[in-house]
């Protein structure tokens, strides 16, 4: 009997934490690429791309994240997925004339205008709290269905991130039932980042447990936790039959006060994986499982 196939997602940079608080995690197209590539070779089959300016801070400029696309794939066939989040400071922040911040909605949507494969989709509207501002990232309805139907124009797979199960009943649910993505769907739990949004969900087992419960038919799940709860939360998305993302975006530390490195990271998981009984998909087994076209060799 095969061993089941499990989707490591490495998420190296972010676009929040710097390396002043881990100086591992990489930032520019050529490291970020670099670290990419070692990650692949560790078991990772694909990458979720934050894109930094020369300054390390967070952008969606379609050109920084069209190099950082071009080196990877000049390394490997990982699969790519860009973010059309953003972060929390650089070219992504504005101030209102109200006094309010905002994660700039002209800015997140160049995010799918770089040639990935993937592109997260954050049907949500969420206030982050971050370095003593609180930022409105607004996604309404009429949002959700922009870049739900831009990426299905662009050939583009969402990556539906999830919150809370508010999100995924009502926002995901409405464009799934529309027709604005094709099974199997991608859903990313993304779980403990609830001091920083709010709106989000603590990890444990019991709300990962119903947002599985939660989701519609022909999806599939992989699951982020953020800090200490990474860990724990990727070995129970593997006992309930999901996918898993490790990476500096989400956790800094290897283990209580060492800092991590992406690498060992995606080499833990991948160990735990095979314990289990199971293997790392590799990036064309990762796209047979999320239904993506496979990718055709270089002429």
């Amino acid at each position: 009997m095969a061993a089941r196939k499990v989707i490591v997602t490495i998420a190296p940079t972010g676009g929040m934490a710097s390396k002043k608080q881990n100086p591992n995690i990489p930032t520019q197209p050529q490291e970020i690429a670099d670290d990419v590539y070692r990650c692949y070779r560790a078991g990772a089959s694909v990458v979720a791309v934050h894109a930094r300016r020369a300054d390390d801070e967070a952008t969606c400029n379609p050109d920084i994240y069209r190099r950082i696309n071009e080196l990877i794939r000049s390394k490997c066939d990982i699969v790519i997925n860009n973010s059309t989040g953003g972060g929390v400071n650089g070219d992504m922040v504005r101030q209102s004339p109200n006094g309010y911040w905002e994660i700039m909605w002209d800015e997140r949507i160049k995010g799918m205008e770089a040639g990935a494969e993937m592109c997260t989709l954050d049907p949500t509207t969420i206030v982050a709290s971050f370095g003593g501002r609180e930022i409105l990232m607004n996604t309404s309805p009429s949002r959700c269905r922009y870049l739900a139907e831009t990426m299905r124009e662009k050939g583009i797979k969402p990556e539906w991130e999830v919150f809370s199960p508010t999100h995924l009943l009502q926002d995901v649910k409405s464009c799934l039932d529309a027709g604005m993505d094709t099974a199997p769907y991608f859903v990313n739990f993304v779980l403990g980042a609830d001091r920083g949004f709010q709106g989000a969900m603590p990890y444990s087992p019991k709300i990962l447990q119903q947002m599985v419960e939660l989701m519609p038919d022909g999806a599939i799940f992989n699951v982020s936790a953020i800090g200490p709860a990474q860990l724990n939360a990727a070995i129970q998305s593997l006992l309930l039959g999901g996918h898993v993302r490790v990476g500096l975006e989400d956790n800094l530390y290897y283990s209580q006060g060492r800092l991590a490195n992406n690498v060992e990271l995606v080499e833990r998981m991948v160990r735990i994986i095979r314990e289990l009984g199971m293997e790392p998909a590799t990036p064309d087994e990762a796209r047979e499982i999320m239904g993506l076209r496979r990718r055709q060799a270089a002429a």
